[in-house]
C-alpha cells in the first residue's frame, strides 16, 4: 500500500508544472482580454496595464513551455 502511495505522490509531483503553465495561460488571457474590452471608467486597474501585464505573462508562459520541451520535462 504505501509504494502505491508514493507512486501517485510522485505523478502528482510531476503535474505541478504542466498545471501551473495551464493557470497562468488562462489569468494571461484574462489579463489581455480585460486589457482589450474594458470601459475606461470602469476599470478598476488601467485596461493599458492590464494588457502589458497578461501580454508579458503568457510570453512568459510560452518561454517556460518551449524551454521544459527543450529539456524533456513533463509538458
Amino acid at each position: 500500500m504505501g509504494r502505491a502511495g508514493s507512486d501517485l505522490c510522485e505523478v502528482e509531483k510531476g503535474m505541478i508544472g504542466p498545471v501551473s503553465r495551464i493557470i497562468a495561460r488562462y489569468i494571461a488571457s484574462a489579463l489581455v482580454t480585460y486589457g482589450m474590452f474594458a470601459a475606461p471608467d470602469a476599470a478598476m486597474i488601467e485596461p493599458d496595464l492590464a494588457l502589458a501585464i497578461g501580454a508579458v505573462v503568457g510570453a512568459a508562459v510560452e518561454g517556460a513551455y518551449a524551454i521544459a520541451i527543450r529539456k524533456g520535462w513533463t509538458t
